[in-house]
């Protein structure tokens, strides 16, 4: 994960650093990106760069042209609340590489959560930021110029999550395809994409948002499913009530924050979602790295299956969900 000559020169070209003062310390990218942390003169910073090919046993191509979308993002977030994004500082002229701010003292969310420290009022507030997002963005036409990015949500999260199980379950096919359809015909707000433990840092402000990659004009369903997801797959790892407890906050302050549309009409869209990325987390082209548990995923599969025939709003799959199955 060396960083490029070209890529220090864009730093330096940027402003963001001098001779001699470059220090890298590689950090944790995740399947689809190359992160550094860059020691400068005048204080740390993070440089990021998206990959063509993700870090996953299957074949996984992605435009790295999601190095803007993730930039323009940040941006719109920041223009919302600026407590909910990393400052952008430049982008680089090379492989859509981008420099942020580096937030010391902010650990990420997942790591939290692996370590016992649940603290359910932090899921509400994800809700609530979630919502903020997607109610300021709701309807725009400026917002939905600026962010044509269907070819690539659909490389980074209908084909992997929704059609690549299809395609192995004939079974559930028609509703996976159903609900892909659907997914990609709504232009109703923007999307992060990837709201995930991963990416969310726990600062004494309440959450900050990374890695929005997969950001697009499309369903914000979407957003509350995806990260109501990571939370009922960790509930069963990790055997802990409080992380379906804070599904259920994060759920409940998101819907709070509905202004655009019915938000029982969401719900239901969102409930049939998480159903679908559940049993993608298990059979799917990423599935969740740390369920590896033969029962574990059994019991997910199994939900996720019986969820996609009776699909049920989010708030009630969240209230049901079953941490283990007799």
């Amino acid at each position: 994960m060396a960083i490029d000559a070209d890529m220090i020169d864009g730093l330096r070209g940027a402003g963001l650093v001098g001779e001699g003062e470059v220090v890298l310390e590689p950090l944790a990218g995740g399947v689809s990106c190359d992160v550094w942390k860059v020691e400068t003169l005048a204080g740390p910073i993070v440089v990021k760069r998206p990959l063509e090919q993700l870090r996953v046993a299957a074949e996984w191509h992605a435009p790295v042209e999601r190095g803007q979308s993730e930039v323009r993002w940040l941006r719109r977030a920041r223009g919302v609340d600026g407590r909910i994004a990393p400052e952008v500082l430049a982008e680089l002229p090379v492989g859509h590489a981008f420099a942020m701010r580096f937030l010391p003292g902010c650990p990420v969310w997942k790591d939290e959560l692996t370590a016992g420290r649940v603290e359910v009022d932090f899921a509400a507030a994800v809700g609530r930021s979630i919502a903020a997002v997607h109610a300021a963005t709701a309807n725009s036409a400026a917002d939905r110029d600026a962010f044509p990015n269907d070819a690539m949500f659909r490389a980074l999260r209908v084909d992997p999550f929704l059609l690549f199980v299809a395609q192995k379950d004939a079974d559930f096919a028609p509703a996976l395809y159903a609900l892909a359809d659907d997914l990609t015909s709504r232009k109703i707000a923007l999307v992060h994409g990837d709201v995930s433990p991963k990416n969310i840092l726990v600062s004494a402000e309440g959450p900050v948002f990374l890695d929005a990659e997969c950001a697009v004009y499309g369903d914000p369903a979407f957003d509350l499913a995806f990260c109501a997801t990571h939370l009922l797959l960790k509930a069963v790892w990790l055997g802990d009530d409080r992380l379906q407890q804070s599904a259920a906050a994060l759920v409940h302050a998101y819907r709070a924050g509905i202004d655009w549309e019915d938000p029982a009409d969401l719900q239901l869209r969102a409930g049939k979602l998480v159903a679908a990325l559940l049993l993608a987390r298990v059979e799917g082209k990423s599935p969740a790295p740390y369920l590896t548990d033969l029962e574990h995923q059994r019991i997910v599969r199994d939900q996720a299956r019986a969820l996609l025939l009776a699909p049920t709003p989010i708030d009630a799959l969240v209230a049901n969900w079953k941490r283990n199955l007799a």
